[in-house]
């Protein structure tokens, strides 16, 4: 008697012979090839795959446990739903400070602040590197005097706070600490995030200062202090949204992302951590991009693989270990300046990817953000479209909904194979950063930017407004615009903190952080805090770890 596998199997093959044959023949144009984002060739049918009902539920799991493929949290978003975190920061602190106020009272959940570039990568505002950049893609952050205006009103101890910073992320992060305490608050209660993933920027994202390895020790550094110091903090936020946004695939985000976390596990254990003191606070970042279900499988794919990797690989013995949890911001690359309306709809189906495949927070993008920084108008839309996903659409009504979906499990399955390939390629390269050093990472996304941008010239690849369902006359949108004076305010305030403080002390922390850089035994979180309390500038600590570390320099990848 034939078992209920090899019905299902006999069926779908009659399916195919007798219904699909007939329909081919009549219309041969619907021979096409599918695929998802990533060129993964998708089938007309899925039906169940012949494995045990064991075998399907070690493979899934149930939410909250081991090997997390269906979320983190036994209860997901009928406990608690995601933290609606908008990620904003232009101008001077006071203009940034004054937005975030308004995103708090427009129901947001958690504050994440974008810096400029100048910040992002050591320099004061006054500095000659500076010019041209101050304030324009995020704000600018010079000293501790600028952090508290950032977070003047805002008690520290109420919100959770992201701060999207990487080479710099120690001098950030102790200018944070040091506000808090002038608000009496603990660093035992903070709750947030920092990037603090400098990988990634030499793959594709370039805000870098410091070679490899004094970075990384970096990194650990903070690991280690937060553990003791800020146990609430998550200390890194290992980031595949600029892999993405650079070019990469979906399976490529997820492989190259765990790789770097690899690394970093790697490099704490060689400081001498435990897993288990430092591993429960690492956190990802994840883009979501249109391909609806392939984004849910990717996600889903990446916590079991994670776990895998905790458990077998690292010995990992505490569950909060072995969880991978992200935030997830919509793809800002697949935003388009002609008709910026259809991005409301880009996003609304990123964000419901981002909730079905288990986010812990979400950033959605504004419709404007292909033209320039958000108007308060768009970004109260892109925090809308989050809170109508949350309690009108009922997705949150019921854990993982999509489980068992024979596509879904079968799609998760594929990205979670080819993920392993990357990773084993990888591990037979010396790891990531030596992966790095030969160009590997980079030439595997440069291929694949160069297909996805050859398929859209083509037009066998549609983005509607861009290349089918254009317009011919449109009409420009209202662009938020900073100020061309703001650097003149911002040295202005520089040289009023220079009369401000004591030079003699600045000078003191500034030497005895030097000294500390040079001895490898030394973690340079306490020295950077106390150069931050007596407003020693963002530049003056990044350029004495210069002098100490020197300056990454980019191999050029052919």
């Amino acid at each position: 008697m034939l078992n209920r596998m090899e019905k299902i199997k006999k069926k779908k093959e009659a399916w195919e012979t007798t219904t699909l044959k007939k329909v081919l023949e009549r219309f041969p144009e619907r021979k096409k090839r599918f695929v998802t984002g990533s060129w993964l060739d998708v089938d007309r049918l899925y039906t169940p795959v012949p494995q045990s009902e064991e075998e399907f539920i070690e493979k899934i799991g149930f939410p909250g446990e081991y090997p997390y493929t269906r979320g983190v949290q036994p209860t997901m978003y009928r406990g608690r739903l995601w933290t609606m975190r908008q990620y904003a920061g232009f101008g001077t602190a006071e203009e940034s400070n004054t937005r975030y106020k308004y995103l708090l009272s427009q129901g947001q959940t958690g504050l994440s602040v974008a810096f400029d570039l100048p910040t992002q990568i050591g320099y004061d505002s006054d500095d000659p590197h500076s010019l041209g950049e101050v304030g324009k893609v995020g704000v600018a952050i010079d000293s501790l005097k600028d952090m508290e205006i950032l977070f003047d009103g805002i008690p520290l101890d109420k919100v959770s706070t992201s701060m999207t910073i990487n080479a710099p992320a120690a001098v950030l992060l102790a200018f944070y600490i040091v506000v808090a305490e002038k608000q009496g608050i603990p660093a035992g209660q903070l709750r947030g995030t920092i990037q603090n993933d400098i990988l990634k920027e030499y793959i594709a994202r370039g805000t870098y200062i410091f070679p490899p390895k004094p970075s990384i020790r970096l990194i650990t550094d903070i690991f280690e202090y937060c553990a003791q110091h800020v146990p609430q903090w998550n200390t890194i936020s290992i980031s595949g949204y600029h892999i993405r946004e650079a070019g990469s695939t979906a399976v490529q985000e997820i492989a190259f992302t765990l790789a770097d976390g690899v690394e970093y596990v790697h490099a704490a254990l060689q400081a001498g951590l435990d897993v288990d003191q430092f591993a429960g606070r690492l956190s990802f970042f994840f883009n979501a991009h249109n391909d609806l279900f392939e984004e849910i499988a990717k996600f889903r794919a990446a916590r079991r693989i994670w776990a895998k990797l905790m458990k077998d690989r690292f010995g990992a013995k505490d569950e909060r270990s072995r969880m991978l949890r992200f935030h997830t911001q919509t793809g800002g690359s697949t935003l388009t300046a002609q008709q910026p309306d259809n991005n409301i709809v880009r996003v609304t189906i990123q964000t419901l990817a981002a909730v079905l495949g288990g986010t812990q927070s979400l950033h959605t993008n504004s419709r404007d953000e292909a033209l320039g920084l958000p108007t308060e108008e768009a970004v109260r839309i892109a925090l809308r479209t989050q809170q109508i996903v949350a309690h009108e659409s009922g997705v949150t009504n019921t854990v993982d909904p999509l489980a068992g979906s024979y596509f879904m499990e079968s799609l998760t399955d594929r990205i979670e194979q080819e993920v392993w390939q990357y990773l084993d390629r990888i591990e037979q390269l010396g790891g990531m950063v030596n992966a790095i050093e030969k160009g590997y990472v980079q030439k595997e996304i440069q291929n694949a930017a160069y297909q996805y941008q050859r398929e859209v010239e083509e037009g066998t690849r549609i983005v509607v407004g861009v290349n089918q369902y254009t317009l011919e006359d449109e009409k420009p949108d209202k662009i938020l615009r900073v100020s061309p004076g703001l650097r003149e305010i911002q040295i202005e305030k520089l040289r009023a903190l220079r009369r401000m403080r004591q030079a003699s002390r600045v000078k003191r922390a500034l030497q005895k952080l030097e000294q500390a850089a040079h001895n490898r035994n030394e973690n340079l979180m306490p020295y950077i805090l106390d150069a931050a309390r007596v407003y020693a500038t963002l530049g003056e600590i990044s350029n004495v770890l210069r002098h100490v570390f020197g300056e990454y320099q980019e191999s050029i990848v052919l």
